[in-house]
């Protein structure tokens, strides 16, 4: 199986920018699909990104789209979500998963990491 650990989350000001690391480990990642979920207290796991390891293609959620870009390197087996013009509306816990395919449905994943807490303030 796989294990995914997150890391750069933090506190930034709105119009701020992070970046986010999701570290593989017990198997390599290259053949998976990456895909970042993030939930708000209170509110239902949503899709962010998704990226194909095969052809690289990439997908986003229509709130984020232009802002955050998904990216990976195979050879760290790390994948990575990089974060620009941050809004409050951003803050949550942002969480990593790997999947046959770099699809938006939950239930299409196999892994999840543990998440990474974003917060943006006004």
């Amino acid at each position: 199986q796989v294990q995914l650990v997150e890391s750069g989350g933090g506190s930034v000001q709105a119009g701020g920018s992070l970046r986010l690391s999701c570290a593989a480990s017990g198997r390599t990642i290259s053949s998976y699909a990456m895909a970042w979920f993030r939930q708000a207290p209170g509110k239902e796991r949503e899709f962010v990104a998704a990226i194909s390891w095969g052809d690289r293609s990439a997908n986003y959620a229509d709130s984020v789209k232009g802002r955050f870009t998904i990216s990976r390197d195979n050879a760290k087996n790390t994948v990575y979500l990089q974060m620009n013009g941050l809004k409050p509306e951003d803050t949550a816990v942002y969480i990593c998963a790997a999947g046959v395919y770099a699809v938006t449905v939950i239930r299409q994943y196999d892994y999840w990491g543990q998440g990474t807490q974003v917060t943006v303030s006004s």
